[in-house]
């Protein structure tokens, strides 16, 4: 009796380290934890949802989260300038240039262009179609300033890179941006907002606009306005992503910065951006940078070398 209830006990011994063997032999890996990418970015990048075509492609490579936060260029800007990002994707040269200079970007490079449009009510009340953009601005100006109520300006207002391009186009038409049009009567109003929102405004007001001929296109379909002048030099609008620089900010993820701004130029996603709203919209809402980079007036390694 004895002996049988040792050999019991025995067996449900033996048994007991069997299943911890087999336990222990069967344990799921840990997950890899996924690393984490901040970007600031151009609202013209998001509204059109370019950046939410892309991303997850570049999650599932790189096994990354991308956080996305999207300003106007000069927002975002500033949150590259406190270090709170990790790569910055905007469209203001002359911004950028100084941002660089600066030290707190590096290794810009130009991953696609579109264009800036003049959209408006399709009656035109300023009588501006299909005339040069200089030419539009004056005589929306100066039928604003006599007081014809149906002409209306809805500027972003925002210190925007398309605020900037729409001083610039003031200032080719020969005017002090600052004491002759900002604040200058009913006529020139200012959103204070983003290039959707402010499309959205414009609607609502039967108002001309300048708009990223991208986010026009997204939001065509909710809007009346048309597109009132599309040619011209001065149009063109160029978009590039940079590191933020880790010199500066050594916090920042700039292994992931990398990856990311080497990502943007790569040969599959420059076909991706190039085809990416064609079949929605009947064409492209931005153009690849990387065969036309003569053709934007930047130079070959600016859109074509990967960073090291």
């Amino acid at each position: 009796m004895v002996k049988r209830t040792l050999f019991a006990v025995a067996a449900v011994l033996i048994a007991l380290v069997l299943i911890c063997g087999c336990t222990g032999t069967t344990t799921d890996p840990v997950p890899e934890e996924k690393q984490q990418l901040r970007i600031a970015t151009t609202t013209s990048l998001y509204d059109t949802k370019l950046l939410e075509h892309l991303t997850p492609i570049f999650e599932e490579k790189y096994n990354a989260e991308v956080l996305i936060v999207s300003a106007g260029t000069g927002k975002a800007l500033e949150y590259g300038q406190r270090g709170d990002v990790d790569v910055m994707m905007v469209h203001d040269r002359a911004r950028e240039d100084t941002f660089l200079a600066d030290g707190y970007g590096t290794n810009r490079r130009v991953f696609a262009y579109n264009y800036f449009v003049l959209v408006g009510p399709e009656s035109d009340p300023a009588g501006v179609k299909n005339v040069t953009p200089e030419a539009a601005f004056t005589a929306i100006r100066e039928k604003g300033m006599a007081g014809n109520s149906s002409v209306i300006f809805v500027s972003r207002g925002d210190a925007s890179g398309t605020h900037a391009k729409e001083q610039a186009i003031w200032k080719a038409a020969g005017f002090n941006y600052t004491t002759q049009v900002k604040g200058s009567g009913d006529w020139y109003q200012e959103a204070g907002t983003g290039m959707g929102a402010t499309l959205e405004m414009a609607n609502e007001k039967e108002a001309y606009t300048l708009s990223d001929i991208g986010t026009y296109l997204a939001y065509k379909g909710d809007l009346d306005l048309v597109t009132i002048v599309d040619e011209g030099d001065i149009l063109l609008n160029v978009y590039s992503a940079m590191q933020i620089n880790q010199e500066k900010f050594p916090d920042i993820n700039s292994t992931v910065a990398k990856d990311w701004v080497n990502f943007m130029i790569s040969d599959d996603i420059q076909k991706e951006i190039a085809s990416f709203g064609v079949d929605k919209y009947g064409q492209p809402l931005f153009y690849a940078a990387k065969d036309d980079w003569q053709k934007i007036g930047v130079t070959e390694a600016e859109v074509k070398n990967p960073i090291a």
